[in-house]
């Protein structure tokens, strides 16, 4: 494995041409460059913005950075080749993306039902991209040139890597390398592989020399020599005990004296660290084979668990996984961008504005994005419903606080009509930055899929000083009006720190902050990974404690997900009525969304948990919403307050015996049928929030929007993860981002995450790679690493 940093790598001899003003997409401006030919083309579903927001113009651009002549072909026409051919033959390769978000998702709800529109395509047009669009770009690019290699990468191929369970088809379907019939897949923030196979293929070698590139997966005939393999079963065996040690296992070992037990003193934590004694240099995991996968569910939930615990850069080891008579050989994930390659890569040149071809057509994803920033990626969480871990990894990667500082001279700069307001300041998470193991040794060898779960890890670092100093520089820059925080904030480590919420709360929320319970029962919250409510209570202190000191009226908005997998219709009862009791009402909710990989969609698909050694008999078998009527009360339930919900849910509560849930009494959750509760004044006259059929998810005691953006009786709110500029412009907090002019915000309940790749992802905030599916108005959010995608 190379294991050169991407900004040394001599330069290829194309580098002469110097920096393109745009990456051609027509022969008229390749000939303005005056190329003859592209080395690289990119092959995408999103409309092209030359912005570090978007894979593609990150991706073009480091390549550009090394050297080659890229191309990008923006959302072709796939029904013949022609427009593939638009560029002519690549001299090396073609490089295909679905685009910053899958291209299923984009297109569907998590009703299964068509979307009609994509932030990522000019006036939000949808239809612009196929179903499944790896697939079919990659069947395009064949057949234009048979012989010239084809690479995938991009959040689609990164989740489908191996086989999987695919919602929308209800099966699991082979890797989507094999159905590509693609030469090599690139996984995860792709930098360190892309850059080695480019500067491979220019340098003559074979793609078989290239079977070993760390963040890459090949098709193979047979083992390679050298290497050892040991089954998945051996690992954790389905129906009976392990007899060996789990070689997944973090042990936390208690160790006390017999004095400090009688004295009844704290139990000291040692956390031992169990190194596999398999080298992950010389080992493969074999998985079963897809052929046996697509018939058992529960081996398929084995499958997941142990893929899910080989995601350690430094330790985990090769999967290899049979399609038919073929080898699907995954090597292990890329090690993590240092900050000075991660300064290297967002210093690169960017216009960053959509290419002129689109002219004043608007782009809803680059609109919400354009003034946010990413200073990180990666997250530790391990959310069970969010595809991150999987997608960039449990290692954070920072960029350098004077790369951030640089960024927002350039937007301030740059970018056209800025006044002055900053959208994010963030990444997957807003308060991650600089965290991370206190023990190297540890670090390599951990194989826990969260590091604050189910409690926070004695090795973690959860000092926020390097964030809180990154806020207070911001601030400083010349022209820099206002810093908004739309990242989603992990509270269960801000509240490790107060220090940090006091920052936030003083200078970076406005109006509103929105933060991601998921949920209120405990049997649920392990399911997804996630903390109990008692740090939301204490979470919610120190919000309002430091509101008071800064003499400000501000708010929480908790997202919660309906349907998750292992929620019953109690659990989901519970959560409405604490919703009542709180006074929420959370309106455009949305279904929890499988999205390829996670865990949860492993739950959705085997009815049982992965999060514990999965056995064929004595396993823990899950209650999932499945089913239109199923997962339509899951959902009524968390929008209680609607009319619409009320006979589905007095049914409901008939047939789960709580009857005197139903009246006019305040412990009631929905009047009786014929009340005069029935519909509100607002409802009669079809006027109000409700005649215009927009909601947020709105405390009834929060002030309202005005159209113009601004609050009732004060100047400047923001409406959580929407960026304040004065017109009411910006992201709403659903999947889809709020291009009109109300200045009010889009309320959602969050689904899976699913990473994006290096660029916006579905959920709405700054060019965060990733995004939880499933996050809001049934729609996508364009771009928030914090999708709550």
């Amino acid at each position: 494995m190379n294991l050169n940093k991407i900004n040394e790598y001599p330069k290829y001899w194309a580098e002469c041409y110097g920096i393109a003003p745009f990456l051609p997409t027509t022969r008229k401006e390749m000939d303005a460059l005056g190329w003859d030919s592209c080395d690289i083309i990119i092959v995408t579903g999103d409309a092209y913005v030359d912005h570090p927001s978007f894979g593609m113009a990150i991706i073009g651009r480091l390549l550009e950075a090394q050297g080659f002549r890229v191309g990008i072909i923006s959302q072709p026409k796939w029904d013949n080749k022609d427009a593939f051919m638009e560029l002519g033959q690549p001299n090396l390769f073609f490089g295909i993306t679905a685009g910053n978000m899958d291209s299923m998702i984009n297109r569907y709800t998590a009703d299964r039902k068509l979307r009609h529109d994509d932030a990522y395509t000019p006036n939000n047009e949808g239809g612009k991209r196929p179903d499944r669009a790896v697939l079919v770009y990659s069947q395009r690019c064949r057949e234009a040139y048979k012989e010239t290699p084809i690479v995938l990468g991009g959040i689609e191929a990164s989740l489908r890597r191996l086989a999987h369970y695919d919602y929308w088809s209800d099966k699991v379907r082979r890797s989507v390398l094999v159905d590509a019939k693609a030469d090599i897949l690139l996984f995860g923030n792709a930098e360190r592989a892309l850059v080695e196979v480019a500067h491979s293929l220019a340098d003559g070698k074979t793609l078989e020399e290239m079977q070993f590139i760390a963040g890459t997966a090949v098709m193979m005939r047979e083992l390679p020599a050298g290497y050892k393999e040991i089954d998945s079963s051996r690992i954790e065996k389905p129906g009976r005990a392990m007899q060996m040690p789990n070689p997944y296992a973090t042990e936390e070992v208690c160790e006390t004296n017999k004095k400090e037990q009688a004295d009844a003193q704290p139990v000291k934590q040692v956390v031992h660290i169990q190194p596999s004694r398999h080298d992950s240099n010389s080992t493969a995991v074999r998985l079963p084979s897809y052929e046996k996968l697509r018939n058992d569910r529960i081996l398929y939930a084995h499958a997941s668990r142990v893929m899910h615990l080989e995601t350690n850069p430094h330790s985990a080891r090769a999967l290899i996984q049979k399609h038919a008579d073929r080898e699907l050989w995954i090597n292990k994930p890329p090690i993590p961008l240092t900050t000075e390659e991660m300064d290297y890569v967002f210093g690169l040149y960017f216009a960053r504005v959509p290419h002129p071809s689109y002219g004043k057509a608007k782009i809803p994803a680059y609109d919400m994005i354009k003034t946010s920033v990413n200073i990180m990626r990666g997250c530790f969480g391990g959310c069970s419903f969010c595809s991150i871990t999987e997608h960039e990894g449990r290692i954070i990667q920072n960029r350098s606080q004077e790369s951030i500082i640089n960024e927002l001279e350039e937007i301030r700069d740059k970018v056209p009509g800025f006044t002055g307001t900053i959208s994010d300041l963030g990444g997957p998470t807003a308060n991650m930055y600089r965290l991370g193991c206190s023990d190297p040794k540890a670090e390599a060898n951990c194989r826990r899929p969260a590091c604050i779960y189910p409690d926070i890890c004695k090795k973690l670092n959860t000092d926020h000083k390097h964030t809180i100093d990154l806020y207070r520089k911001a601030r400083e820059v010349k022209g820099i009006k206002k810093i908004m925080i739309a990242s989603g904030v992990r509270y269960d480590l801000a509240i490790e720190s107060p220090e940090y919420i006091r920052e936030l709360v003083t200078h970076h929320v406005g109006g509103y902050l929105k933060i991601a319970p998921e949920h209120t029962e405990k049997g649920t919250l392990d399911l997804m990974m996630k903390p109990g409510m008692g740090k939301y209570d204490r979470f919610k202190e120190l919000f309002e404690k430091y509101n008071r000191e800064a003499g400000k009226k501000q708010y929480l908005i908790p997202y919660f997900i309906s349907a998750h997998p292992g929620s019953t219709d109690e659990d989901m009862l519970n959560l409405a009525l604490w919703l009542k009791q709180n006074e929420y009402q959370c309106d455009q909710v949305q279904n929890f969304y499988p999205s390829p990989m996670c865990n949860a969609t492993a739950m959705y698909h085997s009815e049982t948990n992965p999060l514990k050694r999965v056995k064929y008999k004595k396993r823990e078998d899950l209650f999932v919403a499945k089913g239109e009527r199923q997962r339509r009360l899951h959902k009524a339930l968390l929008r209680y307050h609607d009319p619409v919900n009320w006979p589905l849910i007095r049914e409901a509560l008939v047939n789960m015996g709580k009857k005197y849930l139903i009246g006019d009494r305040p412990n009631c959750l929905v009047p009786e049928e014929g009340s005069d509760a029935e519909l509100t004044p607002a409802q009669r006259r079809g006027s109000g929030r409700h005649g215009a059929k927009r909601f947020a998810t709105k405390h009834p005691n929060q002030p309202d929007i005005r159209k113009d953006g601004k609050r009732n009786g004060k100047q400047g709110s923001n409406g959580g993860n929407r960026p304040q500029n004065g017109n009411g412009n910006g992201n709403g907090n659903g999947n889809k981002p709020n291009s009109g002019k109300r200045g009010k915000p889009t309320g959602q309940s969050s689904g899976n995450r699913n990473n994006t790749g290096n660029g916006p992802g579905a959920r709405g905030g700054s060019g965060k790679p990733a995004s939880r599916n499933g996050a809001g108005n049934g729609g996508k959010k364009p771009n928030r690493s914090r999708s709550r995608v």
